[in-house]
């Protein structure tokens, strides 16, 4: 049996307490006829203490279940519990707000009740969050106590054997670990889908996993537990462009269109696997889409404000008409090479396959061709056309 004498002193304890225990299925009460033990399976009462534990000994799984979120977990009502909670696909503790927790659906399953979870914890329930692999298991299979532990690694490593990767027990090397990308390159935007592969966290405790969650993709568990409540505050791009100072002053200067194609240039599930949630305005609704990803992005972060200074600054700039010549395939060969570039698909492209118009040597004809020793674009500007502004 895995509870201890300490154990069942606790569980009286609790149901001898204002209200007792009702939690996933457990019941806990003392009435003066005596001892309240119920579950989906089963309701006894007016037991004598005697009675009552070896009750508890009968419904161990809710006992050992309930003692490790009462004791081990703590935090009711936290972002770290709940998060913890959906990692093994325990019911939530609170009501869905309605208009919160829009999810993608490789996020979500069914809750599993009691039996069924410590079922599946003896095996390890397995959770995607972004491109994180998370994995609950029992410490213990053999003598489940109810104690938990996590692994973590990249999904691509979902099929690797431990042994194979870099494994790790220090949450804060997740913060390293997200620093650079594949090719050690920095990822300015953590939320982006270029997290690097071949590591491993094992045996983290709660704790220990929502701080290595944080470190690979910073606030998203908060802000997943505050839309999941129907709390989520969302600072739209008017409110946050006003507030922007020192060389990020002009961005509240760029047009609403320009906005549109900002918002459909960065934020998507492409380039962020977060879910944008803000807008032009409270109730101003951008027309872009705002991706698919598993959590919220509650305001322009700061790689938007950056570019979308950037932009600001172009599209202060007159149009002008320019007289160039091209080939019909020259110019489609410029969408191509554009797309491409757009799409991160350049290094995809084959040396060989000469047919894409962003192939290498395509590229460079093109540029031998049509561009200037200065390596410009060869065009000429038409003085007489029609004054953009016209």
């Amino acid at each position: 049996m895995s509870l201890t004498d300490a154990d069942l002193d606790a569980l009286v304890a609790a149901a001898v307490t204002d209200g007792g225990v009702d939690f996933d299925g457990l019941r806990l009460d003392r009435e003066p006829e005596g001892y309240v033990l119920e579950t989906p399976a089963e309701s006894r009462a007016g037991l004598s203490e005697a009675e009552f534990r070896e009750g508890l000994a009968a419904v161990e799984e809710y006992a050992t279940n309930w003692l490790y979120w009462r004791e081990s977990v703590d935090g009711a009502g936290t972002a770290r519990r709940a998060f913890l909670r959906w990692c093994e696909r325990a019911p939530l503790e609170f009501a869905l707000e309605a208009g919160g927790g829009a999810f993608d659906a490789e996020t979500e399953s069914e809750p599993l009740e009691v039996p069924a979870r410590y079922e599946a914890l003896r095996d390890g329930v397995d959770r995607r969050w972004g491109q994180l692999c998370i994995t609950a298991r029992f410490v213990d299979v053999d003598d489940p106590s109810g104690e938990r532990v996590y692994d973590l690694w990249h999904v691509e490593d979902a099929d690797t054997d431990v042994a194979d990767l870099e494994v790790h027990d220090d949450p804060r090397d997740a913060r390293e670990i997200a620093t650079y990308d594949e090719d050690g390159r920095y990822r300015p935007l953590k939320t982006a889908p270029t997290l690097a592969s071949g590591w491993a966290f094992t045996g983290l405790s709660g704790a220990e996993l929502v701080e290595a969650v944080d470190y690979a993709y910073p606030a998203t568990v908060a802000n997943w537990h505050r839309e999941r409540r129907g709390e989520l505050d969302v600072d739209h791009w008017l409110e946050t462009a006003e507030r922007q100072t020192g060389i990020y002053d002009v961005v509240d200067e760029l047009p609403r269109e320009a906005v549109e194609w900002t918002a459909e240039a960065c934020c998507v599930d492409s380039q962020c696997l977060r879910r944008r949630e803000w807008h032009f305005d409270e109730g101003d609704e951008l027309d872009a889409d705002g991706g698919d990803g598993p959590f919220p992005c509650r305001e322009p972060c700061s790689l938007v404000v950056a570019a979308a200074r950037k932009w600001a600054i172009l599209e202060s700039e007159a149009e002008r008409t320019w007289h160039l010549e091209l080939t019909t395939s020259e110019l489609n060969q410029l969408s191509e090479l554009i797309d491409a570039v757009a799409d991160g698909r350049v290094d995809e492209i084959r040396e060989a396959d000469v047919n894409d118009g962003a192939n290498r040597y395509r590229a460079r004809y093109l540029r031998a061709k049509r561009f200037d020793d200065g390596g410009g674009l060869e065009a000429t500007e038409v003085e007489d056309a029609p004054d953009a502004d016209d």
